[in-house]
C-alpha cells in the first residue's frame, strides 16, 4: 500500500532537496484539500515547527509553488492556495 505523498516526512539524507521535498509535500496536501482556494496554507513558523527546517528552507519551498503557481504571497499576512485576486 502506497503512502501518501502528504503525510511524507523530510529525508535530510536523500538526493532531493529539503526544499524540494517540502514543496512537494505543500502540493500533496494542497491537492489532498488540507487547504483549499483562496484559504491560507500553515505559516511559515508553523512548517518549520511542523518539518523541523530552516525558515529560509521554508521560504524557498514556496517561492517554488509560487512561481508554480499553487500559491500566492501577502506580504505580512500569509500564503495563500491558488490565484491571487483580480481587481
Amino acid at each position: 500500500m502506497a503512502t501518501d505523498p502528504a503525510d511524507a516526512q523530510i529525508d535530510h539524507e536523500g538526493p532531493v532537496t529539503p526544499y524540494r521535498q517540502l514543496a512537494a509535500i505543500l502540493r500533496a496536501r494542497i491537492a489532498r484539500g488540507d487547504w483549499v482556494d483562496g484559504r491560507p496554507i500553515a505559516s511559515e513558523t508553523r512548517l518549520v515547527q511542523e518539518y523541523g527546517l530552516a525558515r529560509s528552507t521554508v521560504r524557498r519551498a514556496i517561492a517554488v509553488l509560487v512561481e508554480e503557481g499553487v500559491v500566492w504571497t501577502v506580504p505580512g499576512r500569509g500564503t495563500y492556495v491558488g490565484q491571487p485576486p483580480t481587481g
